[in-house]
């Protein structure tokens, strides 16, 4: 077995949802809404299915899907991309596996930002990449000019940028953004930047894409997620946007990857990228109300709550909170005997040490967030009276 793959467990993702089906737990781990996405956008693929090719669609995707991501993210971040800039994928993940297959070779160094998704590592790794690591804290989780500077010092040829940040529910300011590409300059250091969380804001923020940053048009691969956009995570239609001479060798990759993606889905992507601010305004406060409700049942029940300032998740500081479990210990505990599934963070970090920070996921029904809010509480305090 290639070794690379030989160590690797399963994903805490499967782990954590395993046991919450042989618990009949409520499963707050796996980053999945409730419900089934807009159903216009839906229907728009149902149409394609019936009245369009259901043979291979161009590897590059559909030319109507291309056109609309240029005119999307024209329209939402003022990016001036074209059709021929824009490669259509298997999900980000597939995208991400294209980028860093065609640009990392045996012995490049590639930088990873700490917490991070966990297919990075083991795709670095597998293209022959040496992985770097610059390791983010909470509460803040920031990016700070001595961490940059001190990451960059060895010139990595890749880093790997996931802005907003999962799972930290983190979104980089401006000056955080800048800070990171005036390292990418001065290193001569592409950047892969995963930002499909662009969408999913709190509180009025505003996403900054790393590609719009001053000189990294050319060294940046900006890969967006339709299944995150529109709340329908096993769509699995993903995104690239670079300039020709990054483009090109990720679409090499990509022709001997999954080469295309059902034409349906695309063309009801393509269809839903168009829709009316409004809807995007709406599908962002209503995540944003059920944040809330989440973060408030928990500071009730004493859980020292982080902020979440975008995705579908937020995190609790167990220390904090005063519980002395780490956050593998509690989460294995907390699924058994208070039948709720979360994730802790320490997976989201290279090596085995113990941490003391658990994600939750908020993207669900009401009646399921109270009902997880009262379980948690009754565990903490059975926690606290043992």
């Amino acid at each position: 077995m290639n070794p690379v793959y030989a160590g690797l467990g399963t994903t805490i993702f499967e782990e954590m949802s395993g046991l919450a089906r042989a618990h009949g737990a409520i499963n707050l781990g796996q980053g999945f809404p409730d419900g089934d996405g807009p159903i216009d956008v839906r229907q728009a693929a149902a149409d394609a299915l019936f009245s369009a090719s259901n043979q291979y669609p161009p590897m590059m995707g559909l030319a109507e899907l291309r056109r609309a991501v240029a005119a999307h993210y024209a329209h939402h971040q003022a990016l001036p991309f074209a059709e021929s800039d824009v490669l259509v994928t298997s999900g980000a993940t597939e995208a991400l596996a294209a980028a860093i297959l065609a640009l990392v070779s045996d012995g490049d160094e590639v930088l990873l930002i700490q917490p991070s998704y966990d297919a990075y590592l083991p795709l670095v790794r597998r293209a022959g990449g040496v992985p770097r690591f610059l390791s983010l804290a909470p509460p803040a989780w920031r990016l700070t000019e001595e961490a940059v500077d001190a990451a960059f010092a060895s010139s990595p040829k890749v880093v790997i940028f996931n802005n907003p940040l999962n799972p930290a529910g983190r979104a980089f300011n401006a000056q955080e953004v800048a800070l990171l590409a005036a390292a990418c300059l001065r290193h001569d250091t592409i950047a892969i930047s995963d930002e499909v969380w662009e969408h999913v804001m709190f509180d009025g923020r505003t996403h900054h894409p790393l590609i719009a940053a001053p000189g990294m048009a050319e060294r940046t691969i900006k890969i967006g997620s339709a299944g995150k956009i529109f709340s329908m995570t096993g769509w699995k239609v993903g995104f690239v946007i670079a300039a020709p001479a990054l483009l090109q060798p990720i679409t090499r990759a990509h022709q001997f990857l999954t080469f295309t993606t059902p034409p349906a889905l695309q063309a009801g992507v393509a269809y839903g990228l168009g829709k009316e601010d409004g809807w995007f305004a709406e599908q962002r406060a209503g995540y944003q109300r059920s944040r809330d409700r989440l973060a408030g049942a928990l500071r009730d029940a004493e859980f020292a709550v982080l902020a979440s300032e975008s995705t579908y998740f937020l995190c609790v500081d167990l220390a904090a909170s005063g519980i002395a479990l780490d956050d593998r210990a509690f989460c294995l505990r907390a699924v058994a005997e208070a039948g709720v599934a979360a994730i802790p963070v320490s997976a989201f970090y290279a090596g085995e040490e113990p941490g003391n920070v658990v994600r939750l996921c908020f993207a669900k029904q009401d009646d399921v967030l109270d009902e997880a809010a009262r379980r948690l509480g009754a565990f903490r305090k059975a926690l606290s009276t043992a």
